[in-house]
């Protein structure tokens, strides 16, 4: 095995601080309590550096970081990866241009984790453009292969999952990017919980989503955008449509009265569904 060069000591060694960095933010946010989350950087095509179980993301210290392979074979360090690891390489196997990736709890975010409410309303501009759509990823068990299983039918078209009574999962080109997604994702979540107290869930119009969508496209974003909408003619405001899993079309048919209050009446019906707790 070759020795590594200086350069590649040195670049380690920034891996090594950025992850403590990231680390330390997310603590100080709230986005985990305790020894909650884990952060992982991709070193090269088979060796991730990631945080160790059992240490607080607000304490950690470069020497405490763990490198592994692909196949979660411990390469350096001297305490146990995180019992997680297994999500991580999951998304660093279907991902090759994925180098950070950060799992934390934060808690709006978290709350809409645990109603079964993915992030795919197309209320903020920015989210919108930068985010895209966060789904959920069907609850399972943390540490066992089943939860890199619950997320990996989302990795290729999204930036990121709520993860059923869990917590939340961000991916990007780096751990710069990864951090950022989970606070836009969290600030998202916020503002979206924020609304629906105020039943102001109105969500822009599909003309409105279609010049984001270009603007994203400009940008070279990836990711799904959140275009399930239902327009009626006649009003001004836009609501989400049941269950959405293809964009949405603008209604072209004539509608009288009645069947516009048919409409109004299943979609309310639709948002007070999401707002009521599920029955116990």
């Amino acid at each position: 095995m070759n020795e590594p060069t200086n350069e590649q000591m040195k670049n380690e060694a920034k891996v090594k601080q950025d992850i403590c960095e990231i680390g330390r933010k997310v603590y100080e946010k709230g986005f985990g309590a305790a020894n909650d989350g884990n952060i992982s950087v991709r070193l090269s095509s088979n060796e991730i550096w990631i945080t160790p179980t059992g240490v607080s993301k607000g304490a950690l210290q470069p020497d405490m970081l763990v490198k592994v392979n692909l196949l979660g074979e411990v390469l350096e360090g001297e305490l146990r990866p995180t019992s997680e690891m297994k999500m991580h390489l999951k998304v660093y196997e279907m991902r090759p241009d994925i180098g950070g990736i950060v799992h934390v709890h934060p808690p709006y975010a978290t709350a809409f984790a645990i109603a079964g409410l993915p992030l795919d309303a197309a209320t903020l501009p920015e989210s919108v453009v930068l985010l895209g759509t966060i789904p959920v990823a069907k609850y399972a068990t943390p540490s066992t292969q089943a939860l890199p299983e619950s997320i990996a039918p989302h990795v290729m078209n999204h930036q990121g999952v709520l993860l059923e009574n869990h917590g939340a999962l961000t991916w990007g080109k780096d751990i710069q990017s990864a951090y950022y997604l989970m606070e836009s994702l969290e600030f998202t979540a916020k503002i979206n919980w924020i609304a629906r107290q105020m039943n102001g869930t109105r969500q822009l119009s599909i003309e409105r989503v279609k010049e984001l969508v270009a603007l994203r496209e400009k940008m070279g974003l990836q990711g799904e955008t959140p275009t399930g909408v239902i327009c009626p003619p006649g009003m001004d405001v836009c609501f989400p449509s049941e269950h959405a899993t293809t964009p949405a079309q603008p209604l072209t048919v004539k509608i009288d009265e009645q069947q516009m209050e048919e409409i109004i009446t299943r979609v309310t019906k639709a948002v007070i569904s999401q707002l009521q707790p599920p029955a116990k």
